[in-house]
């Protein structure tokens, strides 16, 4: 059976289009906290963003090319970019219509009023010109367009005012243009005091600064009647290439790379849904290549700008915080390198604590037995005290080298402003591999004892960024197996040096190994089903795309093998297709955290195998990436994984969503006299409590009992 019917998958651009109503679901949900709901709005806006300027923007390249090889869902890319812009326009609108009729209603209960500048009095609006007369105006620049100045170049999401004057006693509209300074004030003001000292009066009161700017607009043009003034936006290709074989610097290649990110073809342009259709022509005319590209919104146009609403003091509209809980076995006065060398320890995080990875860095950095640190950095935020650690231990002498993957999208200026400081501090910076990412997420602290040298390995699938490790779920071990440990060594070499090591005891490293192991293993349960009739797969993922995976789980599935995949992003694969997969079940979840984990579950004849790491299934990350999977070889972390992670997750039956065969996800719901399970809030309420040790017969905590 050949499995490649175009009909059998599900597109990849469609298929994140519906992970993104997912977290716009989230924003509708009223037992999200009201401001906790305005930040999945924003965070749907900038998902789009990215989305436009990266996967977008390459199928318009793929168009301009004349490319006509369809991918193996069968669209091509002129087809694909009609169908995106069918599906997003109900979501845009959905957006608007959750922003106007549901939050700001009730942002007002709660104190909180966003004004238009109609809604504002005039106490309120002369405070409001004051201060724009003080702080706004001096920044300004209108920028004229007509036949002796040129249209003005309108940079990468930059939100603009689009502004028709008139001379007085002329019938002939001018053009202008302002550039709204939104990086340098915030996007929705509080009002000020007025001026005659009084406060204003109740809650919080703001308003949009593009309201305020277009309010004011005589001041900008004197003499000039302001017909009228219209929000605008561009989304441009920010997807940069970078010739690695024609760069003699690879970081100047890059921070050059970075600089033309702005600068590229519009691939969106979204106008307020009032603007004058002239308007709307003349900038057609200079921006939009393609019917698609034109977004008319209700507004307000760039809404991740309303993450800037967190920064509000209501903890009472927010997620209540929590304190990540620390194993027990961390907590004893062994020393967290004698700690790891008795056993191996899991983290899941944010339920537990990023804090045992610094601290192990930082008694790396300390301790004069550690001779020697190694370690990928792919994504590390800011004021980084990983990276601290690292400059410590290389003030203290360690031999430290750090494989800093320079490519990593939207984050190689933080990339590139820490690899200068660990190059300055002296330590080896490596910028991986030709042609490769690293994405790899390992760290090798080699250490002095007295039987010899013990090399102690940290491996996750989420990045070294602190802030991160609260928000995104990742699971991390600890471990002093020293075949691991050689195995990582061993891979570290092939990224600093030219080794060309291949024969791994137990990880498998993309590209080539990961596809070639996972196939191994699917097929593996294929044999063992049909002989035994036990065959079960469980992935948790953030996507699948590839096709040959897809077809070999296909396989799996025609054989009878039963296939749990739970994907919380991109999924290609279509369930339920009689005849090819009907014993594949895929559900997704999206909720206060991002599942960002990777886990390979297969039975194997009840000898089971379980593989974490930083690899999903994408022709990326099997081809392009430097990726690693790890076997969990520690029981007593298989055994957790097994009953409590994995089974806990599957039944989430309040933020989880199961994909039918049509491509589209439904909620899923309690059965009768099944109590409801949202499987992040009871990790945030037991993880703790099994973790330090303590009895779990409380009848929650047996979820998981009978595993999977």
């Amino acid at each position: 059976m050949e499995l490649k019917d175009p009909s059998y998958y599900i597109n990849r651009e469609l298929s994140w289009i519906q992970f993104n109503r997912h977290v716009l679901d989230e924003a509708k949900d009223p037992t999200h906290p009201l401001l906790e709901r305005v930040k999945f709005l924003a965070i749907f806006s900038n998902n789009l963003d990215e989305f436009f300027m990266i996967r977008v923007s390459g199928l318009h390249r793929q168009l301009d090319e004349g490319v006509l090889k369809a991918p193996p869902d069968g669209f091509t890319p002129a087809r694909l970019l009609d169908k995106i812009y069918e599906d997003l326009f109900p979501l845009l609108e959905e957006q608007s219509t959750i922003w106007h009729d549901e939050i700001i209603p009730a942002l007002k209960e709660n104190g909180i009023v966003i004004h238009t500048y109609e809604t504002l009095d005039e106490r309120q609006k002369r405070a409001l010109r004051e201060y724009f007369i003080k702080e706004i105006f001096p920044v300004l620049t209108p920028l004229a367009f007509d036949k002796s100045h040129p249209f003005p170049f309108i940079s990468n999401l930059a939100l603009n005012l689009a502004i028709l004057v008139r001379e007085r006693g002329r019938e002939e509209d001018l053009f202008a243009r302002i550039k709204i300074p939104n990086k340098l004030f915030p996007r929705l003001l509080k009002i000020p005091d007025a001026d005659d000292g009084t406060k204003i009066p109740i809650g919080v009161e703001l308003v949009f600064l593009e309201d305020v700017i277009s309010a004011n607009l005589d001041l900008l043009f004197p003499g000039l009647e302001v017909r009228a003034s219209y929000p605008f936006r561009v989304t441009r290709d920010a997807d940069i290439e970078i010739e690695e074989d024609e760069a003699d610097d690879l970081m100047t290649a890059v921070e050059e790379s970075v600089g033309r990110r702005w600068v590229g073809v519009p691939v969106r342009v979204e106008v307020s849904s009032w603007m004058d259709q002239v308007v709307c022509g003349m900038m057609g005319e200079k921006l939009v290549k393609y019917p698609h590209m034109f977004y008319r919104i209700a507004g307000p146009i760039g809404m991740a700008d309303l993450m800037c609403m967190l920064d509000l003091d209501r903890p009472d509209l927010k997620d209540a915080p929590f304190v990540p809980s620390i194993p027990k076995i961390l907590e004893n006065e062994k020393g967290i390198f004698n700690t790891i060398k008795s056993r191996d320890i899991m983290l899941f995080h944010p339920y537990e604590s990023f804090q045992p990875v610094i601290n192990f860095l930082h008694q790396a950095a300390v301790d004069p037995d550690v001779l020697a640190i190694k370690m990928t950095l792919y994504r590390t935020g800011n004021r980084s005290p990983i990276v601290r650690a690292l400059l410590d231990a290389r003030e203290m002498g360690k031999a430290v080298s750090v494989v800093v993957e320079l490519k990593a999208r939207f984050d190689e200026e933080n990339n590139i402003g820490w690899a200068k400081a660990l190059e300055h501090a002296g330590v080896h910076v490596v910028f991986g591999i030709m042609g490769l990412k690293v994405h790899s997420k390992l760290c090798l602290v080699v250490r002095r004892e007295r039987d010899g040298i013990v090399r102690y390995v940290h491996m996750s699938s989420g990045n070294y960024n602190a802030s991160t490790a609260r928000i995104y779920t990742d699971i991390g071990l600890f471990t002093a197996n020293p075949e691991i440990a050689s195995d990582v060594s061993n891979l570290f070499n092939s990224l600093t040096g030219y080794s060309r090591y291949m024969a791994y005891n137990h990880l498998l490293v993309s590209p080539k190994y990961i596809r070639r192991g996972i196939i191994s293993l699917i097929d593996r349960e294929i044999k063992r089903h049909q002989e035994y009739e036990d065959g079960h797969i469980i992935l948790k993922l953030n996507a699948l795309q590839d096709e040959e995976m897809i077809r070999a789980l296909y396989k799996a599935s025609i054989a009878g093998v039963k296939i749990d995949l739970q994907i919380r992003g991109i999924c290609c694969l279509r369930p339920g297709l009689k005849g090819v997969s009907e014993n594949i079940s895929i559900s997704t979840i999206v909720g206060r955290f991002l599942e960002h984990s990777r886990i390979y579950y297969f039975h194997n004849g009840g000898d089971e195998i379980v593989l974490m790491g930083s690899s999903d299934l994408m022709p990326r990350n099997l081809n392009r990436r430097v990726e690693v999977l790890y076997p969990v070889l520690d029981q007593n972390i298989k055994i957790e994984i097994i009953s409590k992670i994995l089974p806990i997750h599957m039944r989430d039956t309040m933020k989880a969503r199961d994909l039918n065969s049509e491509g589209l996800y439904h909620p899923r719901f309690p059965q009768e006299g099944e109590e409801p399970l949202n499987a992040q809030d009871w990790f945030l309420r037991y993880r703790g409590i099994w973790n330090q040790g303590l009895p779990d017969d409380q009848e929650d905590l047996n979820i998981g009992r009978n595993g999977i």
